[in-house]
């Protein structure tokens, strides 16, 4: 079956201007700083920070091929500790439990949660995370933005 599509200017300038739209959407997802290659971490050599509260360590803080700014750590925390005082960042974040069990207060709604859980914390929301139990509890936290602040 032959297609009666024939293109006119206005159809060619409607793709030209969507194509460079979609190329400066690109560049601006796209820092001039190197990108985070492919990489494996292994647990056992992520420094240990220890700190009042417990302990933090930090995988990674970089600019990937599709975000301008990706970071995760994992933060140890002692019994009954918050590891601080509830605040907001745009910034969009998972909150994974590897172990113990927390309580994330977002929105002044408090949810307390065991190893396995995972937790969404959207751009602003106000969020707070504590240990409410009486081992230490960890958690893998993971932030990304796909636009400058």
């Amino acid at each position: 079956m032959r297609s009666t599509f024939k293109p006119t200017g206005r159809d060619a300038a409607v793709a030209l201007a969507a194509a460079l739209l979609t190329l400066g959407a690109v560049s601006l997802t796209r820092p001039d700083e190197p990108v985070m290659p492919s990489t494996v971490f292994d647990w056992e050599r992520i420094e240990v920070k220890p700190n009042e509260k417990g302990a933090r360590r930090a995988f990674f803080e970089s600019a990937t091929a599709l975000t301008p700014y990706l970071e995760m750590h994992v933060t140890t925390l002692k019994p009954h500790t918050a590891s601080h005082a509830p605040h907001r960042h745009v910034d969009e974040e998972f909150i994974i439990v590897k172990e113990g069990m927390v309580e994330e207060t977002i929105n002044g709604v408090p949810h307390v949660v065991g190893p396995g859980s995972v937790i969404f914390l959207a751009s602003n929301d106000p969020h707070g995370i504590r240990n409410v139990g009486d081992t230490e509890a960890s958690y893998y936290a993971i932030r990304w933005r796909t636009r400058e602040k």
